[in-house]
């Protein structure tokens, strides 16, 4: 018999994972270990190892689709080997006296299904079409004896389906023209995952972004006289992310409403601080997760989020290294981008979008300075807290940023 290669369970939270490519086709030959295909489950993407050598014999989840752990994907073995039956096909045949005679069913071969307070009546492989075929059979009109579903009944309405759905495409693509027809993607794996998420999180919270500058003339000047003493010490070198990460901690720590979640109507404030830092990767955005970081010194946050985001870009984060964040960080100032605004990861009540460093003139008392201006901006959910409280969290984060010694004492 051939050997079932199933759908890993990639964390204890997964209900369905994706099959992003095949790397093999139906056919090819395969190697115990050997690579056959990338699955991924929320932000995750593994490739899964052929569990013995033989042949690909069968397919049964195309790219794109999802299933639940466990669930067989595809087949390897020697060609010829028997299949067992991934998922049983609706029999689109009635048995030969039903197609020849249609009306003459037999009564008790029907099956009377509940609509609301009705009761209606259709055969039994009638209506494993109109479930195969997603159709509603409440609102199918029977032509059968007493007004019963017949098989014929579910066929015509699966063509005006068919049909509606295929004027529907043209009207779209009509629409399109005169311009240039669009190239056609089918969301799946990672980004399907943050196209749900950043859905649900404008739909489901209160969002509202509030801007800030920081002078950062202090601390870049402190990272300078640091960074030979840090390197010899501790073989790191902190960055502007790694001050911003440990003045985060810090504020939140002050303002402990902004570390909180609202779930289910009641607002959760959480006792330590799990900082979660958004890196940016080749299919799209993962929020590594440090947690307790209000217990790390700033060198070892330095290092955590290096790690991490290493990890991040290389595709070895774990499900766990993924969850649980209670405040997150932003930082898109590498592209050169000042002030944007960002979504909230939900649950969580607060995350900061942190911009590019600028230098420009400002008044010193009477005196005209070059100093380097840091964009901050806060989202936070307006059902957890209020602008006064989101304003004094950012104004926190802002003195600590301004005046940097305090973040080492």
């Amino acid at each position: 018999m051939s050997v079932e290669v199933v759908m890993p369970k990639l964390g204890m939270a997964m209900k369905e994972g994706t099959v992003s490519i095949w790397n093999k086709q139906v056919g090819d030959q395969v190697g115990k270990g050997e690579p056959i295909a990338s699955v991924s489950s929320e932000k995750i993407e593994i490739d899964v190892e052929s569990p013995a050598e033989g042949t690909l014999l069968e397919i049964a989840v195309p790219e794109g689709e999802g299933v639940p752990p466990g669930a067989v994907i595809c087949y390897i073995g020697n060609p010829g080997e028997k299949m067992a039956p991934v998922n049983a096909s609706v029999q689109t045949q009635e048995p030969k006296g039903d197609a020849e005679s249609p009306v003459k069913e037999k009564p008790e071969m029907s099956k009377q299904v509940k609509t609301g307070g009705d009761r209606v009546k259709i055969s039994p492989v009638a209506r494993k079409m109109a479930e195969a075929g997603g159709i509603n059979i409440s609102e199918i009109q029977g032509t059968g004896p007493g007004g019963r579903i017949t098989k014929e009944d579910v066929q015509e309405s699966l063509k005006q389906s068919r049909e509606q759905k295929a004027e529907e495409k043209e009207r779209d693509k009509t629409a399109l023209e005169p311009a240039e027809q669009a190239k056609e993607m089918k969301v799946s794996g990672i980004r399907k995952v943050i196209a749900g998420r950043m859905h649900d999180s404008l739909q489901q919270t209160a969002q509202l972004t509030m801007n800030m500058k920081v002078d950062v003339t202090e601390l870049i000047a402190l990272q300078k006289q640091t960074a030979k003493t840090v390197q010899n010490r501790y073989e790191n070198k902190l960055t502007m992310t790694d001050f911003i990460a440990r003045a985060v901690v810090l504020s939140l720590q002050q303002h402990p409403q902004m570390n909180s979640a609202y779930i289910n109507e009641t607002i959760h404030l959480f006792q330590h601080v799990h900082l979660g830092m958004a890196v940016a990767v080749d299919k799209g955005l993962v929020v590594p997760v440090i947690r307790h970081s209000e217990k790390c010194s700033l060198v070892e946050l330095s290092r955590s989020i290096k790690t991490l985001a290493q990890k991040a870009r290389v595709g070895q984060l774990s499900s766990e290294e993924m969850q649980g964040s209670t405040f997150t960080i932003s930082n898109l100032g590498s592209y050169g981008v000042e002030h944007f605004t960002p979504i909230l990861n939900p649950p969580e009540s607060g995350i900061l979008g942190v911009g590019a460093v600028y230098e420009t003139p400002v008044f010193k008392g009477e005196e005209l300075d070059k100093r380097s201006i840091l964009p901050l901006s806060l989202t936070f959910d307006h059902r957890v807290l209020d602008g006064a409280p989101a304003a004094a969290f950012l104004q926190s984060v802002k003195q600590f940023l301004e005046e940097p010694v305090t973040m080492l004492l």
